[in-house]
């Protein structure tokens, strides 16, 4: 069974159309890209499948079910947190959130979710702050800390929401390398990503959305001219930056 499925999902913010008919199934083992320009509903329809945003019409299911009876199963790195930097929370406190569904009534921390939580941010290159206050750390080591949460949580599912937006290039490299790990283990993955130029190198199939569905599927499959045009329609510079990515691809494929 999908572990995800839409039918005519369609959101407004208010009086604001975000997405309109949206609807889509994907297999297990996938790293996809959310591409799309600004305005798009990327962030809307994360929000939306997550329950964050009540749909104006149209289901969402995972594995078959509501989000309400797999929660547990779902991770979500959202695109900014809401910290307060003089909340006394440390690194490892923040890690351990993604524990509470396995922590029974009393939410006390076992040795074996200690454990989970050490080994994540040692996976995420953050073990050596752990006991600091997550307000003092920078905006790309918070997301570190985070995916560590999303990864004791130990998810089937995973919706990352510009993970990448203002890390360096080490955070980024590691971030991805973890990703595509998950997605080598069947975990499937949804990222909202921007750069044009790693698309290709960073995920095997693209969900392209401009309040509608534009196209989803495999790289080489939707990645193209027509749909591009789709895409950025309104914004020239991005749809001759996004021309010339796929003709440089299209051409390196036959060489």
């Amino acid at each position: 069974m999908n572990p995800f499925f839409c039918e005519r999902l369609t959101v407004h913010y208010e009086k604001t159309l975000c997405l309109w008919n949206v609807s889509f199934a994907t297999p297990a083992g996938q790293l996809i890209g959310i591409i799309g320009p600004n305005g798009a509903g990327k962030s809307s329809f994360i929000k939306a499948v997550m329950g964050l945003l009540s749909p104006t019409d149209g289901q969402v299911l995972f594995w078959g079910k509501p989000i309400e009876e797999v929660s547990e199963k779902i991770a979500y790195i959202p695109q900014k947190e809401s910290i307060d930097e003089n909340f006394p929370i440390t690194v490892a406190d923040v890690v351990l959130m993604g524990r509470y569904h396995k922590m029974g009534f009393w939410k006390r921390a076992r040795k074996a979710d200690l454990l989970s939580a050490e080994e994540s941010l040692e996976q995420v290159g953050m073990i050596a702050y752990k006991d600091r206050q997550i307000g003092e750390l920078s905006g790309g080591q918070q997301k570190r800390v985070f995916l560590a949460r999303a990864l004791v949580q130990e998810a089937d599912l995973y919706f990352l929401d510009e993970p990448f937006q203002g890390v360096d290039a080490e955070t980024e490299t590691t971030i991805m390398s973890i990703l595509q790990d998950l997605a080598g283990q069947g975990k499937t993955i949804f990222v909202v990503h921007h750069d044009l130029h790693t698309v290709k190198r960073y995920f095997q199939s693209l969900l392209l959305l401009n309040t509608s569905l534009v196209g989803f599927g495999p790289y080489e499959e939707v990645f193209t001219e027509e749909n591009l045009k789709r895409l950025y329609k309104k914004n020239p510079f991005l749809f001759e930056e996004a021309t010339a990515l796929c003709q440089k691809n299209y051409e390196g494929a036959r060489l």
